[in-house]
């Protein structure tokens, strides 16, 4: 069959994109899913900065590539083997697809597969193949997903089935921002009720932290960025404190709101400056966890001691540490009960024809979370 893609051809064009183009809107041939595979009607996908980490270069993948990772669809057929998913039902596209076998699935930590690490970065589906082509040359997938299409072909292990009644667009956040944001403070970090929080970085994935800490029931929450409307929108949505990451004197205003630091300190932005932000707000004893993915090049200088003499922990977290199929319908539930407003994450709907602008909007730090609407002409 035919459908459209956002493919992208040549990385490190400049901004702004609207005028350089990086990603072109162009017909190609999907082939029907294979064994384990399933074909998907993407319906809602939401634009987030590991697209955008990919289009300037920072993540190098291979092009031409399908790109888009974080989508909700319809599933539209089944593959040989498929025998869980009925045609129909709606399903939110994950990210990294988990075999089930390889050492880290099988000691609970799919985030960490070790083929679908190796599947992602080859542009393939978990199986090894690349369903897309155009003219007779295989097309990448980005992340086993392709999302910024109309269709796409994807493996079974890169779905998740969800209650019918949340909206596309609402439901496409789930597959990164919510697992990530969410997930890092629920299962990386595992705060406790009462604890001090703070989340350095407001987009998406930094605001599904601020509703998981709220929803955990940290006793302070604190929000910092350098955009005033989503530091209000922080506050509106029940930060105690919000602070702009740009004041020369954050650090310390922080760690004077929280009585000398925060027991755990989320940094969100993919940035040095955040990240040492992060952990300088920390206080002795604490957590930092960084699930912010900066340019493979960029370096943090540790002050090597501290995490000796103020007994510190670091914490790396991918997909929130994850088990998408036991979390992600956990945290549907709760949007669906009204206890994660994960609809105020929504800034803006657009047309797939729009998503060069959109990108501009997403690298200058407007909004929190864009999406695509593939029904939108």
């Amino acid at each position: 069959m035919k459908t459209r893609a956002a493919l992208l051809y040549d990385v490190g064009l400049p901004q702004p994109y609207e005028n350089s183009r990086p990603l072109h809107i162009e017909e190609v041939e999907l082939a029907a899913p294979g064994a384990n595979e399933v074909l998907v009607r993407i319906r809602a996908a939401g634009l987030c900065h590991s697209d955008l980490s990919v289009i300037n270069g920072d993540r190098p993948r291979p092009t031409p590539m399908a790109i888009g990772h974080e989508a909700a669809g319809t599933v539209e057929a089944l593959g040989e083997g498929v025998t869980d998913l009925r045609i129909g039902e709606h399903v939110v596209l994950v990210f990294m697809p988990s075999c089930g076998h390889c050492l880290p699935c099988a000691t609970g930590r799919p985030a960490l597969c070790e083929p679908g690490a190796l599947a992602n970065g080859a542009g393939t589906l978990l199986g090894g193949g690349r369903r897309m082509t155009q003219g007779g040359n295989s097309i990448n997938h980005h992340l086993g997903c392709s999302a910024f299409s109309d269709y796409a072909v994807v493996s079974r292990r890169s779905l998740v089935a969800i209650d019918d009644r949340v909206e596309f667009e609402h439901a496409a956040l789930f597959g990164c921002a919510v697992l990530t944001g969410m997930g890092a403070v629920l299962n990386t970090a595992g705060i406790e009720a009462g604890a001090s929080v703070a989340v350095v970085g407001l987009g998406g994935v930094g605001f599904s932290s601020v509703l998981a800490a709220l929803a955990a029931g940290a006793g302070q929450v604190i929000a910092i960025d350098r955009v005033p409307s989503k530091l209000s929108l922080a506050k509106a949505i029940g930060a105690s404190h919000v602070f702009d990451a740009s004041a020369p004197d954050v650090i310390e205003r922080v760690r004077e709101a929280s009585s000398g630091g925060v027991d755990y300190a989320f940094e969100m932005a993919g940035a040095i400056a955040a990240l040492d932000c992060a952990y300088r707000i920390t206080r002795r004893g604490g957590v930092t966890v960084t699930a912010g993915l900066a340019n493979p090049a960029a370096l943090w200088p540790l002050q090597a001691v501290s995490l000796v003499a103020e007994e510190r922990t670091v914490k790396g977290s991918y997909i929130g540490s994850c088990v998408p199929t036991r979390d992600l319908p956990r945290y549907v539930s709760l949007f669906l009960q009204g206890r994660l407003p994960v609809d105020k994450l929504l800034s803006e709907r657009i047309a797939l024809t729009a998503i060069n602008a959109g990108f501009d909007r997403l690298a200058r730090g407007e909004g929190i979370r864009q999406v695509v609407m593939m029904d939108t002409p």
